[in-house]
């Protein structure tokens, strides 16, 4: 499964001057929410962009995770609903576990709202 992830591109940054990427999504971290919010597909990414993203003009970057790497570091993936009220909603993995090494990022690119 493909494990992407929408990050602010000053965010990233400072994650590879730390370590670790611990940001959730837009403005909240991973201990606020509990995990990282990602997508599967690119057409999640694109609903996600449209939904959380859609004002943001600071540059954002695409995070292809590694789900291996992940787990070496005791963190794990879940498939989750999107909408926590509705089971039967689209399913998005989410990471438990606390904040990402950036060595369990695979690859980072840049990321267009077109």
């Amino acid at each position: 499964m493909a494990l992407l992830h929408i990050a602010e591109q000053s965010d990233w940054e400072a994650a590879q001057q730390t370590g670790v990427y611990d940001r959730s999504t837009r403005g909240a971290s991973i201990a606020q929410v509990g995990y990282l919010h990602g997508s599967a597909t690119m057409d999640q990414v694109r609903s996600v962009l449209g939904f959380v993203y859609a004002d943001v003009t600071e540059p954002l970057v695409l995070l292809t995770l590694d789900e291996g790497e992940l787990a070496a570091h005791g963190l794990r993936v879940l498939l989750e609903p999107g909408d926590p009220q509705d089971p039967d909603s689209e399913l998005f993995p989410h990471v438990y576990g606390g904040p990402v090494p950036v060595s369990a990022v695979r690859s980072v690119e840049p990321l267009s709202r077109d």
